[in-house]
C-alpha cells in the first residue's frame, strides 16, 4: 500500500441546527449519483424537505468554479485546492446552511473528504492541512453522515462512457491513493463514516443506507418547504429560505380543561358589573 499522511482526527461537528447533513464520497463512477436519487426518492416519501446538491458546483458560482478546476487549463495542486475550498465555503453558506436551519435534509455528492482525499493525498498537499482548509471554510460543519461507496479505480474507469475531465485522466496510482486515503480516513471516523462496497446492487446499497441514516432523521413533521428536484444551481438554491411552517402551540397562559364540580349548592351569582372570563 502507498505510504499516505495519516487521517487527521475530527476537529468539527455540525452546529445545532434542526436538519440532516449527509454526504456520499469516494471515486469516480462509484454510483454518488444514483444513491443520492434514491435517498432524494425516500426521504421525499417520509415527508422530509430534500435538498440535493452537489460539490463542486452546487450554486451558481460553484458552477463557474466546477467548469474552471475539472474542465478549464491545467492548473496547479495548490490552486485546485484553493478553487475547491472557495466553492466549499459559498455553497455551504449559501445552500447547505440555511437548508440545514429549515430542517431539510441535505444530500450533497462530495464534501470536504474529497478534498482531503483527492488534493491532500493524492496530491500530496497533506491531508491535515486540506482538512484544516475546509473546517475553516465551513466553520467546522461536518456531516451527520458520510457514506464512502469503495470501488477498484480499473473497475470505476471501465464505467465511464464520456470524455473524462480532467481528474478523470489521472493515473491509475493517483486513483488508487484516493482510494485508500479515502478508507483511512473512514478508519479514523467510524462513527460518521459507513463503508459500503459500490461494486454491489443499487439498490442493496441503498437499502444499506436507509438502515443506517433512518434513526439519524429528524422528526418527519418538522421537515417541511419544497424539495429540489435537481441537483445544481437554481434561483431556488441561492435565494431567501422560506420561513418554516410549525404548527401554533397553544398560548402559555391556557386554562386547562375544566374539571366539573361535585354536586353542592349553587354557586352565588356574580356581583353586579363583574366580568365572566371565557378561555377559548
Amino acid at each position: 500500500m502507498t505510504d499516505l499522511p495519516p487521517a487527521a482526527p475530527p476537529t468539527g461537528a455540525p452546529p445545532a441546527l434542526p436538519g440532516r447533513f449527509v454526504s456520499l464520497e469516494g471515486g469516480d463512477f462509484a454510483g454518488k449519483t444514483t444513491q443520492q436519487r434514491l435517498l432524494g426518492a425516500w426521504l421525499r416519501g417520509l415527508g422530509h424537505e430534500v435538498v440535493l446538491t452537489r460539490e463542486p458546483g452546487g450554486t451558481p458560482l460553484g458552477q463557474v468554479l466546477r467548469d474552471a478546476v475539472l474542465h478549464g487549463g491545467d492548473v496547479d495542486p495548490r490552486t485546485e485546492a484553493l478553487l475547491y475550498a472557495t466553492d466549499r465555503a459559498h455553497h455551504v453558506h449559501r445552500l447547505v446552511l440555511p437548508a440545514l436551519a429549515r430542517g431539510a435534509v441535505v444530500v450533497t455528492d462530495r464534501y470536504l473528504d474529497s478534498s482531503v482525499a483527492y488534493q491532500g493525498a493524492a496530491r500530496e498537499l497533506g491531508g491535515a492541512e486540506i482538512r484544516a482548509l475546509s473546517l475553516w471554510a465551513t466553520e467546522g460543519l461536518l456531516p451527520h453522515l458520510t457514506v464512502l461507496l469503495d470501488l477498484d479505480p480499473g473497475v470505476a474507469a471501465a464505467r465511464r462512457t464520456g470524455a473524462p475531465d480532467r481528474i478523470e485522466r489521472e493515473s491509475a496510482a493517483f486513483h488508487t491513493r484516493v482510494r485508500e486515503h479515502f478508507l483511512a480516513l473512514a478508519a479514523a471516523e467510524p462513527g460518521r463514516y459507513l463503508v459500503l462496497d459500490a461494486a454491489r446492487p443499487a439498490e442493496e446499497i441503498h437499502a444499506a443506507i436507509r438502515q443506517r441514516l433512518a434513526p439519524l432523521l429528524p422528526a418527519a413533521a418538522d421537515a417541511v418547504g419544497p424539495s429540489p428536484d435537481a441537483v445544481g444551481p437554481s434561483p431556488d438554491a441561492v435565494g431567501p429560505s422560506p420561513d418554516p411552517v410549525k404548527a401554533t402551540p397553544a398560548p402559555p397562559d391556557a386554562a386547562p380543561p375544566a374539571v366539573p364540580a361535585p354536586p353542592g349548592p349553587a354557586p352565588a351569582p356574580a356581583p353586579d358589573g363583574a366580568r365572566t372570563s371565557v378561555q377559548r
